[in-house]
């Protein structure tokens, strides 16, 4: 026995009291026993490289490359993607492709280059291979902007997964972003960041990594142009990123460094090479469309743990009526269960559930639901029963359920990564919508399994189907969040098929999009939390995740009425705009902060509801094309330096610039614009970019501009849609897409677009039709004219 161990599990059971603190102890030592018994350790290595090559066979879209000890399979596909595979290993099974591989380029050419070496040529890219296996990425100009050296593995002798590493060597003057949801992000410094969906186990803040969202996702940006690589692996991993140096030491470039170590699964990588639009795209392509969440998802959530009762809900939403403040969804937590008991309700305390549910959707507000994995163990409970009855639950390796301690006690956890039992789970939220509900909270799912020491997880012996495969937790740990989540969206599209299901999740994986959003998790209620808030919108934005934001004023605590209004101002300005509070924390509503507080939020939600046209058309474009309605300011201009190193203003889709106030007691801040004229939105003073400017930032309001030209769809001040248009730069024209939708059903609207234009004074707006320009379909708002 360990002795810090130990003395970890006497602290646990002092600490959490009772019966739920010796769990966690029992908890903890279950999986230690499950795991030293499945997996003994590794014992001896054999370190392999891919050796000389032999030999190369053109296929479709490229071909295989045969070395002496591997062999790499590379693949151009049409969308202009680059894949390659080591070992043979090819792109499926994939837990991060949306259906089938994408058809190969047949343009694409595999022929011998220089040195014995191979290179598939294609239109957007060239991919040259060395004769000992470097594989290097070129623009179709020959601009080199990606170096992988030769993996390396390591083979256990007595058989098992094979470990390996692969270092990446990318320009000078690179900078990295992605991986997931970072707290520290979102540009990525030198250091070290593990691929291990985790519960930090504590509200979190820009020190804190890993946390619930991981993924092998890397964003590179450079002079020489932009490139997205994703190492298809659900394991364990780390990434160690080194940023390089223009003329380190006798004058020479220091490359930028990626270095990749994975505890097993395959060697595979897609690179997508392109404008950040087109990168986007072509990601979107191969992980899938977002899901598009219903029109009343885009507008003011309130949630708190410890809501309590109908009445306390009862007085939440008065108090917003009574302060004249827009809502749109209240978020029950575990409180509202029956002894936390998932698909359940505490009848003492929430007795007529949908009778509350159909008052508040006459007032036009929807109940979202928490929903956690963990099923407690007890005969009687009706999902266990139900569970057990399909084999739903997950066994270790000697065929037993494996058991784990979450809210109600002692837990088992359904396998996901099967079918049968996704299908078992999305029947069940029918419960879930005869209560009333509308929405639904993936809580929980990393898993999270207390335990006095260890990791909070299952064992990672634990079996999972994996879609038929078979295989243990180590390889399923980092899609569980993923298959959950498809697993309601799936279920949710047959008990409601006229409805959009709105489903977002704690936890996930690449490819999370298609079925929903996700939310900060527990982060800090601090100013240091308040930026790691945005770093991860704009971070998982990246990664393909456009709907997410997270707990407005911090999930702890009890802000200043200062922090929780810069909170709230941000907040407003997010796709998931939610006020959320742990049970222990103090009050969340804008009165509870003062008078002051109380107006200056008002104003927020006010603005976001006249907004709500323009997030809307930003949700379909996000579904259409792949592009985050959160940007980093550098989207339009990758190449501009000083916009790469800007982390505390992000782009509101093409048209609109946030830069919200991150520190205490600021007045003006420094915001760096982009290429081309900007207009404040509060003043209508007009800046001309690239450049950085200073803009009042009083307490009232966060600095707001708007790009000249732009189409801004709104909601007039009689309820319908009218287009507020920013006049263009003299000598420039404009535009901009709409799309006219405020339902939650499946109708695919038309996208308007519109064209900008000076004539003298005048700006002149008109749409585009198949017949040609026509007039405008809504009535039009001209501001900025004033400045020309």
């Amino acid at each position: 026995m360990d002795g810090r161990d130990l003395v970890r599990s006497v602290k646990a059971v002092g600490s959490a009291g009772g019966a739920q603190g010796l769990r966690t102890v029992r908890a903890a030592w279950r999986r230690r026993r499950a795991d030293a018994r499945a997996l003994p350790p590794r014992g001896p290595e054999r370190a392999r490289t891919p050796g000389v090559v032999r030999d190369a066979a053109p296929g479709p879209g490229g071909g295989i490359v045969r070395f002496s000890r591997s062999e790499l399979r590379i693949l151009v596909a049409v969308n202009g993607a680059v894949f390659w595979g080591w070992d043979g290993d090819g792109p499926e099974p994939s837990h991060a492709l949306a259906g089938r591989c994408p058809e190969p380029d047949p343009r694409a050419v595999l022929e011998p280059d220089k040195e014995g070496g191979w290179r598939v040529v294609a239109e957007r890219v060239t991919v040259a291979v060395s004769r000992q296996g470097a594989i290097e990425v070129r623009t179709p100009g020959g601009v080199p902007l990606r170096r992988d050296l030769p993996p390396r593995w390591w083979e256990p002798v007595g058989g098992g997964p094979a470990r390996w590493l692969q270092r990446s060597e990318v320009a000078a003057d690179a900078r990295f972003f992605g991986l997931g949801g970072r707290a520290s992000g979102p540009r990525l410094r030198d250091g070290t960041y593990r691929l291990w969906n985790t519960d930090p186990g504590h509200s979190f803040g820009p020190g804190d990594d890993p946390l619930y969202i991981t993924m092998p996702v890397q964003w590179v940006v450079a002079d020489a142009g932009t490139h997205l690589a994703f190492h298809d692996n659900t394991w364990d991993g780390t990434v160690v990123l080194r940023e390089g140096e223009e003329g380190a030491g006798s004058g020479h470039d220091r490359a930028g460094v990626s270095e990749l170590r994975m505890d097993g699964g395959p060697l595979r990588c897609w690179v997508i090479v392109g404008t950040p639009a087109r990168v986007v795209h072509a990601w979107a392509s191969l992980t899938g469309a977002a899901a598009l969440p219903p029109a009343w998802a885009l507008g003011h959530h309130h949630a708190r743990w410890g809501f309590g009762t109908e009445e306390e809900v009862r007085r939440i939403v008065a108090g917003y009526h009574e302060h004249g403040l827009p809502l749109d969804a209240v978020h029950l937590d575990i409180d509202h269960f029956d002894a936390h008991q998932v698909f359940t309700v505490d009848q003492d305390r929430f007795p007529k559930l949908p009778v509350l549910a159909e008052e508040l959707r006459r007032d036009g507000i929807r109940l979202v639901s928490i929903v956690d994995p963990a099923v407690r163990a007890t005969p009687g409970n009706a999902v266990y029963d139900t569970g057990t009855a399909e084999d739903a639950f997950v066994r270790d390796a000697s065929g037993k359920v494996v058991r784990g301690v979450a809210w109600p006690g002692e837990t088992v956890f359904p396998d996901f990564t099967h079918a049968r039992v996704r299908q078992w789970w999305g029947r069940l939220y029918e419960e879930r919508l005869a209560e009333g509900f509308a929405g639904f909270w993936h809580d929980m799912n990393e898993p999270t399994s207390f335990a006095a020491f260890g990791e909070t997880t299952l064992p990672r012996s634990a079996r999972h189907a994996l879609e038929g495969r078979g295989g243990d937790h180590r390889e399923a740990h980092n899609v569980y969040g993923l298959c959950m989540a498809r697993a309601g969206y799936e279920g949710l599209r047959e008990l409601v098929p006229g409805e959009r299901p709105y489903v977002f999740s704690r936890s996930g994986w690449a490819g999370l999009q298609r079925y929903g959003g996700t939310w900060s998790g527990d982060v800090a209620t601090s100013w240091p939390g308040l930026k790691a808030s945005l770093s991860l919108v704009v971070g998982l934005g990246l990664c393909g995740v456009p709907y997410s934001g997270p707990d407005v004023g911090g999930f702890d605590g009890s802000p200043s009425p200062e922090l929780y209004l810069r909170w709230f101002q941000l907040g407003a300005w997010l796709p998931l705009f939610r006020t959320h509070a742990s049970l222990r924390a103090g009050r969340r509503e804008p009165w509870e902060f003062g008078p002051e507080v109380l107006e200056h939020a008002r104003v927020a939600l006010v603005e976001r509801r006249r907004l709500l046209p323009y997030f809307v058309t930003l949700a379909h474009l996000a579904r259409r094309t792949g592009a985050p309605y959160v940007r980093p300011v550098w989207w339009g201009a990758p190449e501009d330096r000083a916009l790469r190193d800007c982390e505390d203003a992000f782009l509101l889709g093409d048209s609109l610039l946030v830069a919200p106030v991150l520190r205490p007691g600021t007045e003006r801040r420094a915001v760096r614009l982009p290429p081309g004229r900007w207009y404040d939105t509060a003043t209508g003073r007009a800046y001309e970019g690239p450049g950085q400017v200073l803009v009042d930032a009083p307490l009232e309001r966060i600095p707001v501009l708007a790009r000249a030209g732009s189409v801004i769809p709104v909601r007039g001040e009689q309820g319908g849609l009218e287009l507020e248009v920013w006049a263009p730069a003299p000598g420039r024209t404009g535009g901009g897409l709409v799309v006219p939708d405020a339902g939650d059903g499946w109708d695919e609207p038309e996208i308007e677009r519109y064209v900008v234009r000076l004539h003298g004074r005048r700006v002149v707006v008109e749409r585009e039709r198949e017949e040609g320009l026509g007039a405008p379909s809504h009535p039009l708002r001209v501001r900025g004219l004033g400045e020309h």
